[in-house]
């Protein structure tokens, strides 16, 4: 960024110094140093030039960014809402779809579960898709496969595993998770191999990849229609969500 602004004063100084870079010469050394001399006693008279520039160039980056993700939010609906191999839970008939990403060791993915829940229970047309976002370090990925694993191979008991996963403290190594799991009735050797296994792989990578896409770099992340909204929102903004993807 610094080196590109520098670049651009370079070359406008350059037109103002020497005449003949107007008529397409280049410039001799002695002109060079010259130049470099003006741009360098320029920005440090008027540093704030520099700033603003810095900064003028850091809002269009976000910007277009924004943009971008609004734009794969169409183009990627079907990923996003649609994949049978992301978990669902509420109403899978519901008129109103809400994505969100999350990681099991994540605090406020944490803190904001009793929300999500008393709103499904409020709103009963509300589809919910989980979608596994490990990127707190590998026991949030073991978390995340043997959920994917359980969902795959017992989607009857996911919901109560994905409940167990979200209020439970401490580490979560595999021995634990899946102890977890064996406690809800869940045959934790077939999980443990299925854990590993192409689906749970799959899909994960295009989680990250969906993620990716979309700007999401952090945990929680909720998508309600073409609004995406990071962070552990509140059941008013979640509602008001809701409203605004229901109006269409």
């Amino acid at each position: 960024m610094l080196r590109k602004f520098l670049l651009s004063a370079f070359l406008i100084a350059s037109v103002v110094v020497s005449g003949s870079a107007i008529a397409g010469d280049e410039l001799n050394d002695a002109q060079k140093m010259e130049v470099e001399k003006i741009i360098q006693d320029y920005i440090v008279n008027n540093p704030e030039v520099l700033m603003r520039a810095m900064q003028d160039y850091q809002m269009r980056q976000q910007v277009e960014k924004q943009q971008k993700a609004r734009n794969n939010l169409i183009t990627l609906a079907a990923d996003l809402n649609s994949n049978p191999a992301s978990p669902v839970i509420g109403n899978p008939d519901g008129d109103v779809t809400i994505v969100e990403f999350f990681d099991y060791r994540c605090g406020y993915c944490k803190k904001v579960f009793p929300t999500i829940q008393a709103l499904l229970k409020e709103d009963g047309n509300i589809r919910y898709v989980l979608k596994e976002f490990p990127i707190l370090g590998p026991q949030s990925v073991i978390a995340s496969q043997v959920a994917l694993a359980v969902w795959n191979k017992a989607p009857e008991k996911y919901m109560d595993f994905h409940s167990s996963l979200m209020t439970v403290r401490g580490q979560l190594s595999e021995k634990r998770v899946l102890s977890i799991a064996e406690d809800l009735g869940i045959n934790a050797g077939i999980i443990a191999k299925a854990m590993n296994e192409a689906p749970v792989t799959n899909e994960l990578n295009k989680n990250m990849r969906l993620a990716q896409s979309l700007g999401i770099e952090g945990t929680p992340a909720f998508v309600v229609g073409q609004e995406l909204a990071p962070g552990a929102i509140g059941m008013d903004e979640l509602k008001q969500m809701v409203a605004a993807a229901r109006k269409g």
